[in-house]
């Protein structure tokens, strides 16, 4: 299977490392030098993941990280960004990208990142296609696992694939506390290279995604990790 991957970024000396060892890896490259451009490329021709650069001119890669995961739900995005700073890599995820990595990297690595997002899409229809019941029912929450849908009552709920993944497993065992390593293991797999504050960001979208659920929970235990509850929350 060949690989198609959309990358954004205004330095072609960065497009053209990483096209010279995608074409040793058989994985197609198709380049954008701006985010503008990788949104007219992607309503044409749909990669299976996108990378986007920060630093761009006009169109920047947060911005055009929100437009990807508002428009198509099931492509994963990974930041390529020269700041260290937690709060640009947290940001990055808020949004709705799956992986980052800091510059300068090397392509082997972001490879290795390409084949663990695939491996992790893989695991998750997996385990729910063979391990979850056709649908789990939580009062005004129903989880239809097959479909990988959700409903408020009557109004189906958006979610990325991760999102959905993570309320699925969360299902399986109302009530049971987990850490964040057990999310990480279970939810994210072994081969998961991103830092621990991606179970944070991901608890904290999906919260706002069941907001509209008045009857189901995400509570924080504190020093442990989270909880999944049905009860009349606040």
């Amino acid at each position: 299977m060949t690989w198609k991957v959309l990358i954004a970024d205004d330095d072609p000396n960065v497009r053209e490392i990483i096209r010279l060892y995608f074409r040793q890896q058989l994985i197609e490259l198709i380049e954008a030098p701006d985010g503008v451009a990788a949104l007219t490329i992607l309503a044409e021709v749909k990669p299976d993941i996108v990378i986007l650069d920060v630093m761009m001119p006009g169109l920047d890669g947060y911005e055009t990280c929100r437009e990807i995961t508002k428009r198509y739900d099931d492509v994963p995005v990974i930041m390529l960004t020269a700041k260290n700073d937690e709060f640009d890599r947290v940001l990055g995820l808020e949004l709705g990208a799956d992986d980052y990595m800091t510059k300068p990297f090397s392509p082997r690595e972001l490879v290795a990142r390409i084949k663990a997002i695939f491996r992790r899409m893989q695991k998750g229809q997996r385990v729910i296609e063979v391990d979850a019941p056709v649908q789990y029912e939580f009062d005004d929450l129903v989880i239809h696992v097959a479909r990988r849908e959700v409903l408020a009552g009557s109004v189906k709920i958006d979610m990325r694939p991760k999102e959905f993944e993570l309320l699925a497993f969360f299902a399986k065992s109302p009530g049971d506390v987990f850490t964040r390593e057990q999310l990480l293991e279970q939810v994210w797999g072994y081969d998961f290279l991103g830092d621990m504050r991606t179970v944070d960001v991901h608890i904290k979208k999906l919260r706002e995604r069941l907001s509209p659920c008045h009857h189901v929970c995400i509570h924080t235990v504190w020093g442990v990790g989270y909880k999944f509850e049905v009860a009349a929350c606040s």
